[in-house]
């Protein structure tokens, strides 16, 4: 992938109204480096307003210090119960504002296709998918850090779809432009 992906950090969020996971990948030289992950733990707030709040200021002071290129997001997946899926997306919706009022790029992931990037498998553990960021970025973690390491795989898969030629903007015609640009891979 080297040369395919500019110089930039990306910034993933694992967005939740309890606990929200944030992890950043710097890109040099179109290889990823870990530069930071945590959790942000907002249980203890009891009004929802607040809890928003706190997510748009933490993700404000994120990328104020780290001025990341790109945001990739969890997106909410179905569930069960629509109010779920209500206070994920009001959370995501912060998130972004903070992101877009930095000037980052936005790109939403479902969850399954995280997995699917980082380990081949849609249906990976929590686990599975901390070993495999783990193992890519050469880093350890604790267990108790499973929220930053989901985003951190979500930052990751960012990484790859910046490096494939079908992410370039124009859809289809992305490979167009690297059948053209790249005549020398055609057999």
């Amino acid at each position: 992938m080297t040369g395919l992906i500019k110089d930039c950090t990306i910034l993933g969020i694992d967005p939740g109204t309890n606990l929200l996971g944030f992890g950043i990948v710097r890109v040099k030289g179109g290889h990823p480096g870990f530069v930071d992950m945590g959790v942000l733990d907002i249980r203890k707030l009891k009004d929802p307003y607040e809890k928003l709040a706190c997510i748009y200021r933490k993700v404000d002071a994120l990328c104020t210090l780290h001025a990341p290129d790109h945001l990739a997001i969890e997106s909410p997946f179905y569930g069960k119960n629509a109010q779920v899926i209500l206070k994920l997306g009001r959370a995501q919706g912060a998130v972004m504002a903070a992101a877009f009022s930095h000037g980052s790029n936005v790109t939403e992931y479902a969850p399954r296709r995280a997995k699917e990037v980082i380990c081949g498998n849609g249906a990976a553990s929590k686990e599975q998918v901390s070993l495999m960021v783990q193992n890519t970025l050469g880093i350890k973690f604790d267990e108790r850090y499973l929220d930053a390491t989901d985003a951190l795989a979500i930052a990751m898969c960012h990484y790859y779809q910046l490096g494939s030629p079908l992410a370039a903007k124009g859809g289809a015609g992305s490979w167009e432009k690297f059948i053209k640009d790249h005549p020398e891979r055609i057999k």
